[in-house]
């Protein structure tokens, strides 16, 4: 009966705008489903082989993700590399990195120590503010030569030099201490030093992205207004969200386990602090770093969503976000002498600016020459962190997708070198540092 008068019955009228919006959405998960399975792969390959030849994995994981993008599938199997992930997915596989992006920047700052930053003394204060300042002039001095050639479309020049200014100026924090954990130098003086130097750099390298942003995102009228915005969300976190903070920690310490209730409320702050900055017109990764920052860091939360998340960030949201970083990086752009010539003289700069500003500041808070010189070349450490400043600078079309590449290239031989020349630096009297 059902069926008979069904029969009678006659179907809507059929959208195709909506139908077709529908397959494309299917399609979609599709390529970024097969897409997300190939990058993991790709990931845990490469991560093993470079951790087998002494360097750090996620070097690795991101070379897996360049190879993966126009470099090297792209340019000799499109018809694969396209299959895997159109150019029309990319926004897709871009949102899924972003997220993992502020969850992995919300770790970062978890890891740092304020207590340890606050009581470094003078050495740890000098070196690490002589390992940005140098540097970022450098950087900021090197926007001359280059800004005509390679800056983005419409950037301007304050804004070009400023931000290349800091992405010489990064130091990897995460990728630093996992290299000291690797070598056995993490408990050393030399290790504790080279650590809180680089959290400080972390925390300053931030502030000054955050700022630069700001004058990149909006006319110089609203920029002032962003600065503005800026400072006082900064002010507030630490004279009011801290101390909050601090008094929600009593309640999670008494908690055999971080329930469901407080992972969603942690989730929620995360995700807030995010939506503050970027509402402001800062980044939202500067949210949640700033959110894990404050957080204390021997506390249960700390403890607890590092162990939750950040296998799941490094197995999956991270090689998302390195395969989307690998589709915008085309070292097929760099098609003559002067393009290579341009890349080795901003991997110079930037070693030399890293290595002079730390090594003379260790000098002279007296610290031996070997000391100097390990400790110079451990803040060159840039790894992925430089890869998220470098996203940023892209996405505001400050930087070109030629400087893009070359910037990217100078992320990986500034931390692909640091092994091998601390190895070379410390292979005697290792002991005694």
């Amino acid at each position: 009966l059902i069926k008979n008068y069904g029969n009678t019955l006659f179907p809507p009228t059929v959208d195709l705008g909506s139908a077709s919006g529908g397959q494309e959405k299917i399609n979609h998960l599709l390529h970024v489903l097969m897409a997300l399975g190939v990058v993991i792969i790709v990931a845990r390959i490469f991560g093993f082989l470079f951790k087998w030849i002494g360097q750090p994995s996620v070097i690795g994981e991101v070379v897996g993700g360049i190879l993966l993008g126009p470099s090297l599938l792209g340019r000799f199997a499109p018809g694969v590399a396209n299959y895997i992930l159109p150019a029309d997915s990319a926004p897709f596989l871009s949102i899924i990195a972003q997220l993992g992006i502020i969850l992995y920047m919300f770790l970062v700052g978890l890891e740092l120590d304020l207590k340890t930053i606050k009581s470094s003394g003078k050495a740890a204060f000098a070196i690490s503010n002589f390992s940005i300042i140098v540097p970022f002039l450098l950087g900021c001095g090197l926007a001359i030569f280059l800004y005509q050639d390679l800056a983005g479309p419409g950037a301007r020049f304050t804004g070009f030099s400023l931000f290349l200014g800091v992405s010489m100026s990064i130091t990897a924090f995460p990728v630093l201490a996992r290299i000291l954990s690797e070598t056995g130098l993490q408990k050393t003086k030399l290790g504790m030093l080279a650590l809180t130097c680089a959290a400080v750099d972390d925390v300053t390298a931030w502030c000054l992205l955050a700022v630069v942003v700001s004058v990149l995102k909006a006319t110089p009228h609203e920029a002032i207004w962003t600065l503005i915005f800026t400072v006082a969300y900064i002010v507030a976190m630490f004279l009011i969200a801290r101390p909050l903070v601090h008094k929600s920690m009593v309640w999670f310490e008494r908690l055999s386990k971080i329930t469901e209730g407080g992972l969603a409320f942690i989730f929620i702050a995360i995700l807030a602090s995010a939506l503050l900055t970027e509402s402001i017109g800062i980044h939202a990764i500067f949210g949640s770093f700033l959110l894990g920052a404050i957080t204390p860091h021997d506390s249960k939360v700390t403890h607890e969503m590092t162990n939750r998340l950040e296998d799941l960030i490094r197995v999956l949201f991270l090689p998302a976000f390195f395969a989307f970083t690998g589709m915008r990086t085309q070292i097929g752009l760099l098609d003559s002498t002067e393009d290579w010539a341009i890349c080795v003289g901003i991997i110079v700069v930037a070693v030399v600016g890293k290595f002079v500003g730390t090594f003379l500041a260790a000098l002279w808070a007296r610290f031996s020459l070997r000391e100097s010189t390990a400790l110079g070349i451990l803040m060159n450490t840039r790894g992925m962190v430089e890869l998220i400043v470098l996203n940023i600078g892209l996405d505001l079309q400050v930087l070109s997708p030629r400087l893009f590449t070359m910037l990217v290239l100078m992320a990986l031989v500034t931390t692909f070198m640091t092994g091998p020349l601390l190895s070379l630096t410390l292979k005697t009297k290792r002991t005694s540092l």
